[in-house]
């Protein structure tokens, strides 16, 4: 067996990692939902538009019986088609491993999420991988990947055979990043909550790259790490950073007025999702360093920097 297969290949970190494989003796297998237009296919990458809920995609392992398998194909924005968005996660997930085992894959290498642990005033500062995962109820993004963990961690007691590597990523920023996020600092002021700092652990694209390509080269050990740099940004350094004004509101004003608009069907945000401000996961990143062996390029100061740079934000 040989060659390493990507799901959401044509994703925002999915593009770089094919690139970065691409020119590697092993054969790369992009597969996404999306078609990738053949003028920007790169050579050697053998590209497959599919879903990963699809019962297709073991045959796809099955055909190209690949060593590795790196699952980056999930749901990146909060709110939205919760029915959706949970067969995308988990029950993709869940035929992602049922596949891997029919092919007799080696390797699976899988980006989680911070928000795994949850949105919680008690959180621990850091969050360390031993903590356990809350990813709240009534946050479909956040409890999804609690359950994707959750499957994660029943395949790996049943199926021993499958390496396992995973990646709880905190706030992954880039010089082209776009996402709900990155749309709180474009903002012609930046807005948060009273009570709370809000300080974001952040981490480089092309950290996640460089770990994520130590991963399924092969060779690193297996478990479960958080991924990201040193340090943290609170959202009123942030906006000094963009010498934009700051404004921290009470939680309940934000609250009141998500209602509002969700109501009016200006977004798909609801009060619910005011603790994904009010209590963001830190991450230790200990673990990726000491036992992974990948120790990030950049600090959280200098991720946003590179992002605002690049940006103009």
């Amino acid at each position: 067996m040989s060659g390493i297969l990507v799901t959401g290949a044509a994703g925002f970190i999915g593009r770089g990692l094919v690139a970065a494989l691409a020119g590697e003796a092993s054969p790369v297998i992009a597969f996404d939902l999306r078609a990738v237009p053949a003028h920007e296919r790169l050579a050697g990458v053998t590209y497959i538009a599919g879903d990963i809920r699809d019962a297709a995609l073991t045959d796809h392992l099955l055909r190209h019986r690949p060593r590795c398998v790196v699952h980056l194909a999930s749901v990146v924005a909060a709110g939205g088609d919760e029915q959706r968005d949970y067969e995308i996660d988990v029950m993709g997930t869940e035929n992602v491993l049922r596949g891997c085992v029919a092919a007799g894959v080696q390797q699976l290498v899988v980006t989680s999420s911070g928000a795994a642990y949850g949105y919680h005033p008690d959180n621990p500062v850091p969050l360390r991988e031993s903590d356990t995962l809350r990813g709240n109820e009534d946050f479909a993004y956040a409890r999804n990947k609690r359950l994707v963990e959750e499957l994660l961690a029943r395949w790996r007691d049943e199926h021993p055979e499958l390496q396992q590597t995973v990646f709880r990523p905190c706030t992954v920023l880039g010089p082209g990043t776009a996402n709900q996020i990155t749309a709180m600092f474009r903002r012609p002021l930046v807005l948060g909550l009273t009570g709370t700092t809000t300080p974001f652990s952040l981490i480089a694209d092309s950290d996640v790259i460089a770990a994520l390509l130590r991963a399924a080269r092969g060779g690193a050990p297996a478990g479960v790490f958080n991924l990201a740099g040193d340090g943290t940004l609170s959202l009123a350094q942030i906006a000094a950073r963009l010498r934009k004004p700051y404004l921290a509101i009470p939680p309940v004003l934000l609250k009141a007025a998500l209602w509002l608009l969700n109501r009016l069907g200006v977004t798909k945000l609801g009060p619910q999702h005011v603790k994904f401000i009010q209590y963001r996961p830190v991450l230790d990143n200990t673990q990726l360093k000491n036992s992974f062996g990948y120790v990030p390029q950049l600090d959280a100061a200098a991720v946003f920097e590179r992002y605002a740079k690049a940006t103009g934000a």
